[in-house]
């Protein structure tokens, strides 16, 4: 069984980032290294060969800031099969009047929207790679 890929764009300056890529961490934490793997999206972007290499054909999770969607736009682009994509943004929105914190710091509040969002995609992780 292969892996399913988690790529996160961190963005740039917005707390949005900050828990795309906290979450997607800590999905794959809760998932275990056997099941799951984060891939680098710079390399991934930049086309770094071996990162090419673990991107064409692959299960992919993406989890971006905003709703520019970076990370799900660029694993497509360089063949990835993107089985699930989520937006951060969307995630804060369950949670009206929360402060999350900011581009480089999460607040109490923020750590557990990352639990929260965390849990979502690792339960999102392990449905793919049971369809195997």
């Amino acid at each position: 069984m292969s892996k399913v890929k988690v790529a996160a764009c961190s963005g740039i300056g917005k707390v949005f980032g900050l828990l795309a890529r906290e979450s997607a961490l800590e999905a794959v934490k809760l998932i275990g290294v056997d099941k799951a793997e984060m891939v680098c999206l710079a390399h991934v972007v930049t086309g770094e060969e071996e990162s090419i290499d673990k991107t064409k054909g692959k299960k992919f999770i993406t989890v971006d800031g905003c709703p520019t969607l970076c990370a799900a736009k660029s694993v497509a682009a360089s063949g990835g099969v993107v089985c699930e994509q989520y937006r951060a943004v969307d995630e804060i929105r369950k949670y009206r009047g929360a402060k999350p914190g900011n581009a480089s710091e999460l607040t109490q509040g923020g750590w557990e929207i990352c639990d929260a969002f965390a849990k979502e995609i690792a339960d999102k992780i392990l449905e793919v790679s049971e369809e195997e």
